[in-house]
């Protein structure tokens, strides 16, 4: 069979929080992600929330999947 010469990349999901906003969330997710994995490609926000505290907002949480190339090193 010959080899294919398509990608395959991972997916994982991150965290990321702020106190300003679900957007400043997202991207303290995605830089922070980016510190340690490499050739991230595509950032999807699956999920906002907001962390609560006597009855205000304290924290904007946004949920991202990332996607990355994989790397077969074997």
């Amino acid at each position: 069979m010959a080899a294919s010469s398509g990608s395959v990349y991972d997916v994982i999901e991150v965290i990321g929080t702020s106190t300003e906003s679900w957007e400043k969330a997202a991207v303290v997710a995605v830089e922070t992600a980016a510190k340690t994995l490499r050739d991230l490609r595509i950032a999807e926000v699956v999920e906002m929330d907001l962390q609560i505290d006597d009855g205000k907002v304290r924290a904007f949480r946004t949920k991202v999947k990332l996607s990355f190339k994989y790397e077969n090193k074997g």
